[in-house]
């Protein structure tokens, strides 16, 4: 077992960021959660964020910040998800972070807004998400952007 002081192997660390990434969007789609799957839920986002920032690029990154963002808007804590949202702001400017992380970070930020109460700028973030994601080129990820700004809690 590696201590802070002996690095993980980094494909064994991949593997575990991507696991505990994995584990994280099950607990997401459970209908109900315990507050224990939802601590396990924090945990395992946090977890798999800082695997990411050891052996990932930006674009890992900034993915692991979007869905930290998303557990905690999930979970109605609007300051840990504005957090997190900015971070996936700023890590997917990032020279070669791809369009559709650009497009998340902003259903991100949208999310985050809508939790906290300010249905302007969550309804400016989604307007600016779904401009972006109308420029991809994948149908694939396109689809995912707007199936995800369509579960945001704003009416309209």
């Amino acid at each position: 077992m590696a201590d802070a002081l002996t690095p993980m192997d980094p494909l064994e660390e991949r593997r575990l960021a991507s696991e505990l990434f994995n584990l994280v969007w099950t607990l997401l789609e459970l209908d109900e959660r315990t507050p224990e799957q939802d601590d396990a839920m924090i945990h395992a986002a946090h977890a798999s964020r800082w695997h990411w920032a050891q052996v990932g690029s930006p674009q890992h990154r900034a993915i692991g910040e979007w869905q930290c963002s998303r557990v905690y808007a999930t979970l109605g804590r609007p300051e840990p998800a504005l957090h997190h949202a900015r971070r996936c702001l700023d890590l997917s400017a990032v020279d070669g972070v791809d369009p559709f992380v650009e497009a998340s970070a902003h259903e991100a930020m949208a999310r985050a807004l809508a939790v906290a109460g300010d249905v302007d700028g969550a309804t400016a973030e989604r307007n600016l998400a779904y401009g972006l994601a109308v420029a991809l080129e994948d149908d694939d990820d396109r689809a995912v952007i707007e199936a995800d700004l369509a579960t945001l809690p704003l009416e309209g």
